[in-house]
């Protein structure tokens, strides 16, 4: 287990929002079930309450219970993951049961991301699912290395969660997986 993880572990399951580092830019994260957690993290990113985030798995496995995926969604969903791509596909009736509304926005769709980073893969393995916001307030830049992190953030955040490659800096590209076929949202 990389070094930091054992403590981002802990906080993640104390409630606090945990920053780690992705394959694309520094993640905030929170279990998706915890309602009070979910709040610090709107509250640390000045989000405003009901706009939806995305949700990170250590592997396919743990995703899969949580959308809904045909054979050619999973297909893709396979072939890109992990790495860096958000893809949005319809929640399944477990992530509407057991997640907080506000992860999903109020819409039928959650946002799927297996981050290509061995640090994040290793801490998603023993949290289970985290949200996944880039590491900025609302409506800024995202911040770009862990120092500046914790100047925006300082104890807002449970813990800060280093590794090695560092993000490339560059947002995941987002494709919607939700009709009948794959649609671009945000090029990476």
């Amino acid at each position: 287990m990389p070094d930091g993880v054992a403590v981002a572990v802990r906080a993640a399951r104390r409630g606090e929002p945990v920053l780690y580092p992705t394959d694309t830019l520094w993640g905030l994260g929170v279990r998706p079930t915890d309602a009070a957690a979910v709040r610090r993290l709107y509250a640390a990113k000045r989000r405003p309450e009901g706009m939806p985030v995305s949700v990170a798995f250590s592997s396919y496995e743990e995703a899969e219970p949580f959308v809904a995926l045909t054979p050619a969604t999973r297909s893709i969903f396979r072939r890109f993951l992990p790495g860096p791509y958000t893809f949005l596909l319809p929640a399944s009736p477990r992530a509407r049961e057991s997640w907080v509304p506000s992860v999903l926005g109020g819409s039928a769709t959650v946002g799927v991301r297996i981050p290509d980073h061995p640090t994040a893969r290793a801490l998603l393995a023993e949290t289970g699912p985290l949200t996944t916001t880039s590491a900025n307030r609302h409506g800024e830049p995202p911040v770009r290395t862990l120092e500046q992190a914790r100047q925006v953030f300082g104890a807002e955040v449970g813990a800060y969660l280093s590794g090695s490659p560092r993000p490339s800096g560059r947002p995941s590209t987002i494709v919607a997986l939700t009709g009948d076929r794959p649609v671009l949202v945000r090029r990476g």
